[in-house]
């Protein structure tokens, strides 16, 4: 299987050449030529498999420049009841008699569903440097849990150095406890002068000096790496299987989402012939997604519009992977991907709605709706009355957003994103207690914090990557 960026269709290679390079030279997202399409008989003869060897079946298709037998054994390493707390990986808990369903993708180290992608993506850049002698600094920006998730799936990688971008005191308490407690000496936290979109605007001005990247062998893995979409895709066919549906039966998902990429994968899952109906994209105050599905302009919000809210990893005002969306829409266009995207980059909106692309959008299967934080307060009290179950601010965003798309009969699995420990204030306000956490995170809060502060500035954040990395 061959890449292709998604504004110029430029050959990126293989697999393993896309896991390493992050954004393409031209600004565009790695996309494979072609998605394979599961018959229904195909469909069948995956259930019952385990998650590895679930995750090879999906997987399989797209990494063609991986040996079979290492490719099984970097998902059998990846996916252990060790390191997510059962075989099930990602258990579907039913919310009672109500239609809905928990997938839950919190097992992992850093409590958040960027685990189950970040685990395949450290196993899979050690495999990939050993075998090619090379080293690689990643460089990353987070809005709460991809930070997390990439350092503690990298702690330990000898050809892995982690650069990590987040914005300055816009985190929870946790989120930031758990990434700056770490010293480690392959991991660098850097809280920037700014929000999210900063953060990751900064990641894209890097990437985009070839010239500076290639000399100190950047990479990513955030959500734009296609290694994590891929590996998310994985459990939607899981949660899929696990209903016990007859084949051919649709399932409706419901996924709190900010920069796109959750969400993405799902849809990549529907497009390989898994039998999804609806796609739920649940927004929090934030909600440049929710705009353009109801009303088919995409408009991104510059920082100072971005608000803080108690949903804070989808406090983002432009969704990365929406470029991977719009360039399926668009036939694999990559002139017409390309063209939007110069839009977008201006701050001008691009508006869908009576072209010929909208057609697609509406058939895609796509629904979105947000949430405020009083429904956030609201829905997490109800959740935890009504079926005993506690749950973070931001899979309440997806209970509310997706309880309002159900289709008689059709079940509707929302996608939980982290454990409710991790957004204690939050929840404490809601229910009045606060949230069981793990034994390891015991006062994380209060452990000595390494970060260093950058102000939000492309020439201050080189400066800083060459002086740790010459």
């Amino acid at each position: 299987m061959k890449y292709v960026s998604t504004r110029s269709q430029t050959d990126l290679g293989t697999f393993c050449d896309v896991l390493l390079s992050g954004l393409a030279p031209d600004g565009g997202l790695a996309m494979p030529t072609s998605i394979p399409v599961f018959s229904s008989a195909q469909l069948a003869a995956l259930r019952g498999l385990s998650y590895p060897d679930l995750a090879y079946a999906v997987m399989r298709p797209f990494i063609s420049d991986i040996p079979e037998a290492d490719l099984r054994a970097l998902l059998h390493a990846t996916y252990r009841a060790e390191v997510f707390g059962s075989e099930d990986i990602t258990p579907l808990t039913p919310l009672k008699e109500s239609g809905l369903y928990l997938l839950e993708l919190s097992n992992g180290p850093s409590l958040a569903f960027k685990d189950m992608a970040m685990q395949f993506l450290g196993h899979a850049f050690e495999y990939v440097l050993e075998k090619r002698d090379q080293h690689v600094n990643i460089l990353g920006a987070t809005s709460g849990d991809t930070g997390s998730a990439a350092e503690y799936a990298m702690l330990g990688k000898a050809r892995v150095n982690v650069f990590m971008l987040s914005p300055h005191g816009r985190m929870s308490a946790f989120q930031q406890a758990q990434m700056y407690s770490l010293n480690e000496p392959n991991i660098f936290n850097i809280a920037v002068e700014g929000v999210f979109d900063d953060c990751q605007d900064l990641v894209k001005e890097v990437n985009a000096d070839a010239g500076f990247k290639a000399r100190y062998h950047i990479g990513a893995v955030n959500s734009i790496n296609w290694g994590r979409v891929l590996a998310q895709a994985v459990y939607y066919f899981r949660a899929y299987f696990a209903l016990g549906l007859p084949d051919g039966s649709e399932a409706d998902f419901c996924v709190p989402s900010g920069n796109f990429g959750n969400v993405f994968a799902g849809y990549l899952a529907k497009q390989m012939g898994l039998p999804v109906g609806q796609l739920v994209v649940a927004s929090n105050e934030n909600d440049v997604l929710h705009e353009f599905f109801t009303t088919g302009t995409y408009h991104v919000r510059p920082a100072a519009r971005v608000a803080v809210t108690s949903s804070p990893s989808m406090d983002i005002g432009k969704a990365s992977n929406f470029e991977r969306y719009l360039y399926l829409v668009a036939g694999s266009d990559a002139v017409q991907t390309a063209g939007w995207w110069e839009e977008v980059g201006a701050g001008r909106p691009v508006d869908l709605q009576g072209t010929p692309h909208w057609a697609a959008i509406e058939d895609s299967g796509f629904r979105a709706g947000r949430s405020t934080h009083a429904d956030r307060l609201a829905t997490i009290r109800r959740v935890d009355e009504q079926f005993g179950r506690l749950i973070d601010p931001h899979t309440a965003d997806g209970v509310l957003v997706g309880q309002g798309f159900q289709r008689p009969g059709v079940p509707m699995v929302c996608l939980e994103t982290a454990l409710p420990v991790k957004f204690e204030e939050t929840v404490r306000e809601a229910v009045g207690r606060a949230p069981e956490r793990p034994g390891r995170f015991a006062g994380i809060e209060t452990r000595e914090r390494f970060c260093d502060v950058l102000p939000n500035d492309v020439a201050a954040l080189k400066a800083y990557l060459a002086d740790k990395l010459d």
